[in-house]
């Protein structure tokens, strides 16, 4: 699907810059960005973007559904362009996030949710030490 018809379904404008960022982050790869990292990639792809832009650019495909956001720390929010329920190995050491899939990991004991509330999802970070991966 073209960026535009993508960004169009998911109930937002297509931009210049949405299309721009769109196109380096929806090229058929699931991959874990970092804001940094999609302002390094635009820079290098000619694209003029600021940092703020990337940032609200991202939250926008968050809000949309188009991305998940995981905020590992205060410090650390990565933006994943997988949507399905999955889970994550952190690779603490070197910063990278691999995927695992959904049903591979099962979890139980889950309190009970509070009056008027419901578990959406449940995401498990695995944190792994060593660079090994």
């Amino acid at each position: 699907m073209k960026i535009e018809s993508r960004l169009q379904s998911a109930g937002l404008r297509a931009t210049p810059k949405r299309i721009a960022i769109g196109g380096l982050l929806f090229d058929g790869c699931d991959r874990h960005v970092t804001a940094d990292d999609v302002s390094i990639l635009a820079r290098e792809s000619g694209i003029r973007v600021s940092l703020a832009t990337v940032y609200n650019t991202l939250n926008q495909f968050v809000s949309a559904g188009l991305m998940k956001r995981i905020t590992l720390d205060t410090d650390r929010t990565y933006f994943d362009t997988n949507v399905s329920e999955h889970h994550h190995l952190f690779f603490e050491e070197n910063g990278v996030l691999h995927d695992i899939p959904g049903h591979s990991i099962r979890v139980e004991g889950l309190p009970e949710a509070p009056n008027g509330a419901k578990v959406r999802s449940v995401e498990v970070i695995v944190r792994m030490t060593g660079d090994k991966q």
